[in-house]
């Protein structure tokens, strides 16, 4: 912690990014419990909720490999800003739209600015932070995303008697309209170099395409990433089941009540901020590859101690334990990403990552609900449990020769340590 003190102290540019970030992750926290509530009042359906999930989820689930091109093809700075600009309208429109329709298209709309800011801020974290403050920066990142998660809810149920739904969805456009004016005030993110053979005259949509295909080539071409991307997905995929499973197994199983349950919830987010910082410790290669894979068994182990638990103390460590080894995993997973792939791929690798997350929870909302009532909540978290055990053991042996020695890190743009605020595009 005294280190992400010290990072945001002297670092200016990264300062004003994670307080652009801060916010708007507070209002999409709140915001999620909003566009709930909007489409059951609009539809007065659970198919609501399936759809306007399933819309958010949608572009990054289709576009992210194009989308993670556009990161790599333009302005990162630009792509962030853009990408703020769209959900403020798209929230905006959420707000004042009277129909189910419209509330789906706005939803659609939001998703896919966020499936272009996951891999454009990701890929934008190394020319935002000098190579040692990278660790700090990228779980800084996590840490911040999580706490919007964890503690937006909480905000929203404040402000829905205050507000109410739309005046929650109209703040959350105005965090991002801050978000997106803030970020046109900060150095970093430019276009990354590319080859010159790249850049030959042909329509823009062909080439953003042949970016795309060329961003999936790098994220499978080699052995140690395409491990890492499908292992990581592969684990969210399983802890995807939980989160479907999570609330029937706590109120029923455990016998706990709405408040018991959300205690759990709070102290899983709790774990996966404290997993996410812990990444700020930063290292070579060998220890961020070992604490990626004690991430993943733990998150495995702790996934079996749920679905073995009888009585609500139990459930305790074991749901913090499991948000801190989600925590632990996905800062270590993108570190090692950032870390191992050139500069002008990032965007790409993380875009198609982030497509592969989508689909892994939309899998799980679809196939979670089926198999609760096949096999019941308990034997599908001891399932889910048992199979991110599996997926551990995947990584743990064919990473075994890999980054034994610490390696080069990847060309990325020069970070200054106190740049100026505000600079041309």
């Amino acid at each position: 912690m005294r280190k992400t003190i010290h990072f945001l102290r002297v670092e200016p540019r990264g300062r004003l990014f994670f307080i652009a970030l801060t916010q708007s992750a507070f209002g999409t926290g709140a915001g999620y419990v909003g566009l709930l509530l909007l489409a059951y009042e609009r539809f007065h359906s659970v198919w609501a909720i399936s759809l306007v999930l399933l819309a958010d989820l949608l572009p990054a689930m289709l576009l992210g490999p194009v989308l993670g091109a556009a990161a790599d093809r333009w302005s990162r700075r630009r792509c962030l800003i853009l990408s703020d600009l769209v959900r403020a309208l798209a929230f905006g429109g959420i707000a004042l739209a009277d129909g189910f329709g419209a509330t789906v298209f706005f939803a659609l709309l939001a998703g896919l600015g966020t499936g272009l800011f996951t891999p454009a801020a990701l890929a934008s974290l190394p020319s935002l932070a000098a190579p040692r403050q990278l660790p700090i920066a990228t779980s800084l990142y996590g840490a911040i995303t999580d706490l919007g998660h964890t503690a937006g809810p909480a905000l929203a149920a404040g402000l829905l008697a205050l507000a109410g739904a739309e005046g929650i969805m109209t703040l959350n456009a105005v965090t991002f309209a801050i978000s997106a004016f803030l970020l046109g005030r900060i150095s970093f993110g430019a276009r990354p170099r590319r080859e010159r053979a790249h850049d030959v005259a042909k329509r823009w949509r062909s080439a953003l395409i042949d970016d795309a295909l060329a961003g999936l080539k790098t994220s499978f071409g080699t052995r140690p990433t395409r491990v890492v991307i499908l292992a990581s997905t592969a684990g969210l995929l399983c802890a995807g089941m939980f989160n479907v499973a999570e609330l029937p197994f706590v109120t029923q199983e455990l016998g706990a009540s709405d408040v018991g349950f959300s205690l759990l919830v709070a102290l899983f987010g709790a774990g996966i901020i404290a997993g996410s910082l812990m990444g700020s410790r930063g290292g070579e290669l060998p220890a961020v590859k070992r604490r990626y894979l004690i991430g993943l068994l733990l998150m495995a182990v702790s996934l079996l101690g749920i679905g073995l638990a009888y009585v609500f103390a139990t459930a305790v460590i074991a749901f913090l334990g499991a948000g801190f080894g989600n925590g632990v995993m996905l800062v270590h997973e993108r570190l090692l990403l950032q870390t191992t792939v050139p500069d002008r791929m990032l965007g790409r690798v993380f875009g198609t990552k982030d497509a592969l997350t989508a689909w892994a929870f939309a899998l799980a909302f679809l196939i979670a609900p089926v198999l609760i009532q096949l096999l019941g909540t308990r034997t599908l978290l001891l399932a889910a449990g048992g199979a991110a055990l599996l997926v551990w053991v995947v990584p743990a042996v064919a990473l075994r020769g890999v980054w034994q020695r610490p390696a080069p890190v990847a060309p990325t743009a020069p970070a200054p340590a106190a740049a100026p605020l505000r600079r041309g595009p």
